[in-house]
């Protein structure tokens, strides 16, 4: 392991402020572009190998049903090129201390096992690995399956290979037969897996929090039959189904099976404090509406059923969407299923229509749990090692939920995206301008106070 040190400062002054952003999906992305764009250095740090979050699983996002990679991916390759960013992908921040200047972050960079200037990204060492097709896949919500050695999707940024090391042969039993396949596939003589991690420190002047949200798992309701069916899946594995870089390239199938009736199901783990988790995910109404478009769009003549609670259509055109999906001829039914289960070879969801009063039994080839959004695993360390305080329901707390929804209680600490709590694209788009924006006032006052004896504000 080894230790690269900050750049020092001449005469104990900060030369080029900067901003440390935790998450690279759109929150951590948009906010880096803003401050980069201003002239100010950003450190954007991202667990995962790629940039992109959430975002990057989705085919279309509501009301527009514009394509998500189109509106994403040229911001992806943005801060990959951008002279005022460093982005340090498959890394995570292990330290952040307070100094006089502000921050000194310590991150630690996973071994790749694959070196990301020599690699092209020609997929070589993939079709070769001994694993391809073995490995189930967590960027398709395990509906596909990999090799050991990876992309996460087509438009990955940076575009380089990572090697699984709990899924590597050689990495985990240190043998992968008499030759390596992967490396000897490998043009450019990338692979090296004698790579070790490396912590690296970077002083920065404020912190932004974007590390996202984590979905729902939606084995919590058992009764609904995820895990013990095939036919039933979440929202985010639909997703995966009908994108065209998804495992069936788009076409909505389940075995070699096409649904001629769909049942969605609303506020699975969201609204429900028999799981402790009374709030509401807010985006589940809509990202619903538009899989009901979408399996409409893609299988003719299909049947469509939404079982909801109550429908929060609040953004602009929201409403009107969602007047549009029920005209093509999705039929929502007022009631909260029971339970699902499989009869004659079909599933049956059994339910109440509280509208019309009475119980209801639905056969179905597919069911989709619209499942809720909930804290990152990490957020707790996070919050623990920046000294932060959570709200009740495990996110991070703002310091003012009106007037201060990007700050937190530790100056120079921002908040933004679905890190505060459970938000659309456009507001989370929007508070990481914010944050952003809070973040250049902070650099802004270290440059004014470097320069001017008279006191700024702090």
């Amino acid at each position: 392991m080894t230790i690269t040190d900050p750049a020092t400062s001449v005469s104990g002054l900060v030369e080029r402020p900067a901003t440390l952003i935790i998450g690279a999906g759109i929150a951590g992305i948009q906010a880096a572009l803003d401050i980069a764009d201003a002239g100010y250095q950003v450190y954007l740090v991202e667990k995962d190998p790629s940039v992109g979050g959430r975002m990057s699983q989705l085919d279309k996002t509501f009301p527009t049903l514009d394509c998500s990679a189109c509106i994403l991916t040229p911001k992806m390759v943005d801060v990959d090129r951008h002279p005022n960013i460093e982005l340090l992908t498959y890394s995570e921040v292990v330290e952040v201390v307070e100094t006089s200047e502000g921050f000194r972050a310590t991150i630690r960079k996973k071994p790749r096992y694959v070196d990301v200037d020599t690699c092209t990204g020609c997929g070589e060492c993939a079709a070769n690995c001994r694993m391809t097709g073995r490995i189930v896949g967590q960027f398709d919500a395990g509906m596909g399956k990999r090799a050991a050695i990876y992309v996460p999707f087509p438009q990955a940024v940076p575009l380089k290979y990572t090697i699984d090391p709990d899924a590597c042969l050689y990495l985990t039993r240190g043998t992968c037969g008499k030759t390596f396949k992967c490396k000897d596939a490998c043009p450019a003589d990338a692979i090296d897996f004698e790579m070790q991690e490396e912590l690296i420190q970077r002083d920065v002047q404020a912190v932004i929090v974007a590390i996202g949200f984590d979905v729902v798992d939606a084995a919590v309701k058992p009764e609904l039959g995820y895990g013990t069916y095939p036919e039933v899946i979440t929202g985010l594995e639909f997703e995966r189904l009908v994108s065209s870089s998804g495992p069936t390239v788009g076409k909505i199938m389940i075995g070699d099976q096409v649904p001629q009736d769909i049942i969605f199901i609303h506020c699975v783990g969201s609204r429900d404090r028999s799981i402790d988790h009374p709030w509401c995910s807010r985006v589940c109404c809509m990202y619903t509406a538009k899989q009901a478009h979408l399996a409409h769009e893609r299988i003719p003549g299909v049947n469509v059923t939404v079982f909801y609670m109550d429908i929060r259509a609040f953004g602009k055109g929201f409403e009107e969407f969602y007047d549009r999906v029920r005209e093509e001829g999705a039929l929502y039914r007022r009631g909260n299923p029971a339970e699902v289960l499989r009869q004659n070879g079909r599933l049956l969801v059994r339910a109440e229509d509280t509208i019309l009063g009475e119980f209801i039994e639905l056969e179905a080839d597919l069911v989709v749990l619209a499942v809720g959004l909930q804290p990152r695993s990490e957020t707790l360390q996070l919050a623990e090692m920046l000294d932060l305080e959570l709200s009740p329901d495990g996110f991070f707390k703002e310091q003012h939920h009106k007037m201060r929804p990007v700050d937190t209680d530790r100056p120079a600490v921002f908040l933004a995206g679905c890190a505060q709590g459970p938000k659309d694209i456009p507001d989370t788009v929007a508070q990481a301008k914010a944050a952003a924006a809070s973040a250049m006032i902070v650099m802004r006052q270290v440059e004014q106070a470097a320069t001017d004896p008279v006191p700024v504000r702090g």
